[in-house]
Order: structure tokens, then C-alpha cells, then sequence
């Protein structure tokens, strides 16, 4: 995935909040914060919500997810501006078992997959209904405790195009679910009011199930892991808040009496994680406009043996291997274009400043002593070798 970046600023219209029916008043606490610190304010607006029983759900949706035709909205079957494969009926179609096809009923499906806070169903978030939706049993089953993500090489695609395969982002290369774009930044915006309503319970919840790990950081702040993170700020800039998620958000409040910030104030995602994500830099414009090697590596194991060296000197040149002379006994040659002097130890040496296109031979020599009492090891067979500089 091609990570734009996160730090872009939204310019979303202070106006814009008077149409989502927020009581008034309610984010009074959160103003002029940032962060951290503002996430927290938020947190405290949000908790102690009205906890609603799992069974309860079922009715739940029948103000929350429902489409303007009286069916039931569900984002693994829905395609917006489209004919959807199939659509369920309210109590009808509802089911508690897995059938072994799409399109036979709908079920309730956690989009923060319960194995991921491990929680009993005496639990707030076991119910909250900003996690919760109804979807396709069927599909539910094949997203399974799968984290979110991007796929371009699907194992599976559901009939409204929702995607199963290998992660194409970033820092994780598993199986992950992707949903329509469409519905990207409900998701993501669910997840920043999970990260905000329980922010200090998510700081446990890493541990509990491998793929909660995957994109969970074990902190209260950020909470999610960077790529993850990353995405989900994607997605919520790429998805800008629709009217049915300001119709669910309302409904949801009128049954729990709270509210996802993130819904009401879409600014509020770059007000709290901008200073957690990396700044992303434009990508350069060229590559160099040469790229070729006029340095040689040279790399040695030490000298073994009763008397060890001091040192080594190297002694190089363009004509060949019979053009290098042998050094002299009682003379120290200071480091030039044709010589470097290496301690015992280090094994290995750059020669730099080469010219291009040309092959250098190379000779080395173990050294002891200094002045006039070095002496030079020469008989027998000397180290030498040959390498060629590029153009």
C-alpha cells in the first residue's frame, strides 16, 4: 500500500457539527486539547454509557442499522449506489447459527472481534453497539477474529466484494479482511471510539489473542500498532463521515446516552493521533544521476602462528601483480595511493579515491616492530588479489 500522509490537515467546517444532533455542551471538556490529552477528556465524556444486553441487540438494530426501505443495513452484504445481492429482513432472517452460504440470515458481529478483549458477555464492550452490527452469518464466519486490512490477492471475495487473503500493507503480511470503501471509515472510526471509551482496558488486551497483538500496541496511547494505525487513519480520510453513520450515531445514543466523538468531530482523529503517527515526506522526484563503485573492500582473517604480526601493509598498483615491490625491511611506509598500514585485528580496509573502470592489484604484507626494527614477512606465498572498479 502506498502510505499517504497522515498528517495532512482536514479542514472540516465547524459547521458541520450542528447537523449531527450532539446535545449541546457535551464536548465542552475536550476543548482546546490535543492528543493524549484530549483522547482521555473524551474518554471521560463517553464511559459509564447505559449497557445494553447482548440479547438486546436484536431489537437494537432495528433503529440502528436499518436502510430507509426496512430492511437491514449490513456492511458485508450492502453495495451503495448499487444492487445489493441480497438484503434481510428484520426478525425473519435472523439467525444464531452458521449456515454454509451467503444470503440465508444475519447474526451479530463484533467488528473488534470479542477473542480480542476476551471478555464475558456480563462486559460493556461484549455489547457495545458501536462495534456491534448485524451482518451475513455466513461472511462473519469467514472474517473471524482476522484483523482488518488491504487485499490484492483475495483467497475468497464475499458477493458485495468484501476480500479475504494476504495483507498488502506494510508491517504485516497475514490474512486480513478487507471491506467495501465504502464503509473503511465507519470501521476506522469505530475503532478510534474503542481506543478512546476504553483506553485503559486496551492496554491489557494485547496478550489475550495473537491477532489482537497484531494490531494492538499494549499502551493507552496510541493503543494501535503503527501500520495499523496508519490505516485506520487512511481509511477515515478516504471514507469522510456519511449520513448513515450520523443517523446510527444519534440512535445509538439515544439507547446507550453516549456518543463516538469521531462521528461528531471527524478533526478529532488528526487532533489526537497526528503527533503519534511518523511524518511522511514527499517521495523524491530522481534517482542519482550516477551509481557505480571506485572503492574497493578489502577483507582478511588474521595471521595465525607462534609469532603474531603487529600490523599488515597493503601495497597496490595498476600493472600487475609483479609491478608491486616487495617492502623493505627497516623502513615504515606512510599511508598514499599505493599503501595503507592496518593493525593486527581489524581484517578489513577501504581503499577510496580509485579511478573508474580499472583494475588494481593488491599485495599483503605482515608487519612487527617500528623504525628502523620493522621487519616484513616476504617469502612464501603473499596474500594478493584483484578487483575491478565499475565505469
Amino acid at each position: 500500500m502506498k502510505i499517504r500522509s497522515t498528517l495532512s490537515i482536514l479542514f472540516w467546517l465547524s459547521a458541520i457539527s450542528s447537523i449531527f444532533a450532539q446535545p449541546a455542551g457535551y464536548y465542552d471538556n475536550a476543548a482546546g486539547l490535543s492528543g493524549s490529552e484530549l483522547k482521555t477528556a473524551l474518554h471521560r465524556i463517553i464511559r459509564n454509557h447505559h449497557v445494553i444486553s447482548y440479547t438486546g441487540l436484536w431489537t437494537a438494530f432495528y433503529t440502528t442499522d436499518d436502510k430507509s426501505s426496512g430492511k437491514v443495513w449490513d456492511v458485508y452484504s450492502d453495495i451503495p449506489d448499487g444492487t445489493p445481492p441480497y438484503e434481510f429482513d428484520f426478525g425473519t432472517n435472523q439467525c444464531s447459527t452458521t449456515p454454509g452460504f451467503e444470503g440465508s440470515c444475519y447474526n451479530r458481529e463484533h467488528t473488534f472481534p470479542q477473542s480480542y478483549f476476551g471478555s464475558s458477555s456480563s462486559d460493556t464492550v461484549y455489547s457495545d453497539l458501536f462495534h456491534l452490527y448485524p451482518t451475513d452469518s455466513y461472511v462473519n464466519t469467514r472474517r473471524s477474529n482476522y484483523p482488518f486490512g488491504e487485499v490484492t490477492n483475495p483467497t475468497w471475495t464475499s458477493q458485495n466484494g468484501s476480500k479475504l487473503g494476504p495483507c498488502a500493507i506494510e508491517g504485516y503480511t497475514g490474512t486480513a479482511f478487507e471491506p467495501l470503501d465504502s464503509f473503511k471509515g465507519d470501521i476506522a472510526r469505530n475503532y478510534f471510539y474503542l481506543a478512546t471509551r476504553y483506553e485503559h482496558e486496551m492496554e491489557g488486551w494485547t496478550l489475550l489473542n495473537n491477532y489482537g497483538d497484531i494490531i494492538m500496541d499494549s499502551t493507552s496511547f496510541p493503543c494501535y500498532e503503527e501500520w495499523f494505525l496508519n490505516m485506520l487513519v487512511e481509511w477515515h480520510n478516504a471514507d469522510p463521515v456519511s449520513q448513515k453513520e450520523i443517523d446510527r450515531n444519534n440512535a445509538v445514543y439515544s439507547l446507550q446516552g453516549n456518543r463516538n466523538p469521531f462521528i461528531d468531530h471527524p478533526e478529532y482523529v488528526e487532533i489526537v493521533w497526528a503527533g503519534a503517527l511518523p511524518v511522511v515526506l514527499p517521495e523524491p522526484t530522481n534517482y542519482p544521476a550516477s551509481f557505480s563503485a571506485h572503492n574497493i573492500h578489502l577483507i582478511w582473517v588474521d595471521a595465525s602462528g607462534a609469532i603474531l604480526p603487529e600490523g599488515y601493509l597493503i601495497r597496490s598498483g595498476t600493472a600487475g601483480f609483479a609491478s608491486i615491490p616487495n617492502p623493505v625491511d627497516g623502513t615504515e611506509y606512510p599511508d598514499s595511493s599505493t599503501d595503507k598500514n592496518v593493525a593486527y585485528g581489524v581484517q578489513n580496509a577501504w581503499i577510496t579515491n580509485l579511478n573508474a573502470n580499472t583494475t588494481y592489484y593488491f599485495k599483503l604484507f605482515s608487519f612487527n616492530g617500528s623504525g628502523a626494527a620493522r621487519v616484513y614477512k616476504t617469502d612464501g606465498s603473499v596474500p594478493q588479489l584483484m578487483q575491478a572498479t565499475t565505469p
